[in-house]
């Protein structure tokens, strides 16, 4: 049997230098950052989207979190160990405040693990990742059990997404309350100042923060949707960091002496999806050349998912569209990473394979559909729906693209309200069963699987091996199952993957970004560069 273990020794000396340094750096400062997706909430638990939590990652922290290379690190926990097979003991950091001087303690802990996977109207939530707990055990103020019923090797890791909140707050607040400061109220390195949904969010620096206080006295984080507005804002100095820099500057930035550039190869696929939802009924937004109503929805048929993947030209798209900012493949994972498949390959480009696939399921002359795609939260979004438009309607997929504000795009994906539709997923644990348990997971409440599967795919085979992969305690076997998985998805076509963004940020001059592989953008990530 493996375990993770994080030495308590070592977490504590880390905060004690980090509280000596932290008065040091606490400059009476400001940073302006201005980002190209569009958080909906500050509920923490509200939506698994990575704007609202790169947003919410201010005001809240969590039991373990991950590092720039998605590593996992102590945080509200010290330490963490397994004392069963079935139980994790985490031991809590003394001396915590949450920003009304109230004491973080594990009944905090034990409130949230309650609440996130059960917040109303979520359009996709935060269950998968405390699916496996069947009980909390508060043993005392800064020690806590979590008991699963089967093995469950990963629960430190996936417990770095869920951000802590305080049960005297918390009881009783709705996500309505949080959106209106009334329960903005955590533990983490800055204060909520004001929140302007659709607009900026200002934060002011927690001199109390723990890990000691941060260089920034005042943070302003503004939402840019257009990608030359923020490029002209950093230029002009209105903004000091931006994400998502567009591909088209990137090269002009990297020449000018006053912008600094970062990078790092991502965790974020970008893929289409089909409906599975419609199985009785004519699907919306499919019809025959001559505009009628089809008679059963053609995503259902794994040939002519694989058509349309077989369709796209992968090596175009990343060179043309994301001006090689982004790399093909045929899963969610890059290269090296645990779990990764290496025998899963990205399709090649076959259009005439794809017109044979058409008519072998019963579409000789092919069909139309909509290809739905949000138009402000991944970097060349709508253009790279309108290029995949293109290749299907070479093949006879004539396919007209509906491009959404991402807090549009958001609310009717999760009431199943596409055919086939643009995404992204940033596998943050930097493992596959984060994908297969949210994405792939059959939709189940009570189970709390399949939380942002919206488009409603299910097979009990691969539920079975991704729950097999979760309760595995040896890495290797554990490796092995989940890339049986990621093999199974691929000979399904559950899913079009497209390619693996990498993640820039530009900085301008005196000050530094660490670049993330969760492609999360925060004030934490921003230091002075002397």
């Amino acid at each position: 049997m493996s375990f993770v273990r994080l030495w308590p020794g070592r977490a504590i000396l880390s905060a004690a230098l980090l509280a000596v340094a932290g008065p040091a750096l606490a400059q009476d400062r400001n940073l302006t950052i201005g980002i190209g997706g569009s958080p909906t909430s500050l509920d923490p638990h509200f939506y698994n989207a990575s704007p609202n939590i790169s947003q919410t990652m201010h005001l809240f922290d969590r039991l373990t979190e991950q590092d720039a290379t998605a590593r996992i690190q102590p945080a509200l926990a010290e330490s963490w160990r397994a004392v069963s097979p079935t139980t994790w003991e985490f031991k809590l950091r003394a001396g915590v405040k949450w920003h009304d001087g109230r004491d973080f303690t594990a009944d905090d802990v034990a409130f949230t693990i309650g609440r996130a996977p059960n917040v109303p109207n979520s359009p996709g939530g935060f269950g998968g990742f405390v699916r496996a707990i069947t009980r909390v055990e508060v043993v005392d103020p800064l020690t806590i059990r979590f008991h699963t019923a089967a093995a469950h090797p990963l629960l430190p890791t996936e417990l770095a997404s869920i951000q802590i909140i305080s049960r005297h707050v918390g009881e009783g607040a709705a996500t309505e309350d949080y959106n209106a400061g009334r329960a903005a109220i955590g533990t983490g390195p800055y204060r909520l100042v004001s929140y302007r949904p659709g607009d900026r969010t200002e934060f002011a620096r927690n001199d109390a923060y723990w890990k000691g206080a941060e260089p920034w006295a005042r943070v302003s984080y503004r939402f840019v949707a257009n990608d030359a507005a923020r490029t002209a804002g950093i230029l002009a100095g209105d903004l000091d960091v931006i994400d998502q820099v567009p591909s088209t500057d990137i090269a002009r930035l990297r020449r000018d002496n006053r912008i600094s550039i970062s990078e790092i190869q991502g965790l974020r696929l970008i893929y289409l999806m089909t409906d599975f939802s419609r199985t009785d009924t004519a699907p919306v937004l499919v019809s025959d050349h001559e505009g009628r109503p089809l008679e059963r929805n053609p995503m259902l048929d794994p040939r002519v998912r694989r058509a349309l993947s077989i369709a796209i030209d992968r090596e175009a798209l990343a060179d043309r569209v994301m001006e090689g900012t982004a790399k093909p493949t045929g899963q969610w994972l890059p290269p090296g990473s645990y779990s990764y498949n290496p025998a899963v390959e990205a399709p090649r480009p076959d259009p005439d394979g794809a017109r044979r696939l058409l008519a072998e399921a019963g579409f000789p002359q092919g069909f139309r559909l909509t290809l739905t795609t949000p138009n402000d939260r991944y970097p060349n979004d709508a253009r790279t729906a309108q290029a995949v438009a293109q290749m299907w309607s070479r093949v006879g997929v004539r396919t007209a693209i509906d491009a959404l504000p991402w807090t549009t795009y958001a609310a009717r994906n999760a009431r199943q309200e596409f055919n086939a539709r643009l995404a992204g997923w940033g596998s943050v644990t930097g493992e596959a069963s984060y994908m297969l348990v949210n994405i792939f997971g059959t939709y189940n409440r009570e189970r709390r699987t399949g939380a942002s599967n919206n488009s409603r795919y299910s097979n009990p085979a691969l539920d079975a091996l991704t729950a097999r992969a979760a309760g595995t305690l040896d890495d290797a076997e554990r490796e092995k199952l989940l890339q049986e998985a990621v093999a199974m998805v691929d000979r399904e076509t559950a899913m079009i993957p497209l390619f693996q963004l990498v993640n820039f940020w530009a900085t301008r001059r005196g000050i530094t970004y660490e670049p993330r592989m969760d492609e999360r953008t925060v004030a934490m990530g921003a230091r002075p560069a002397n």
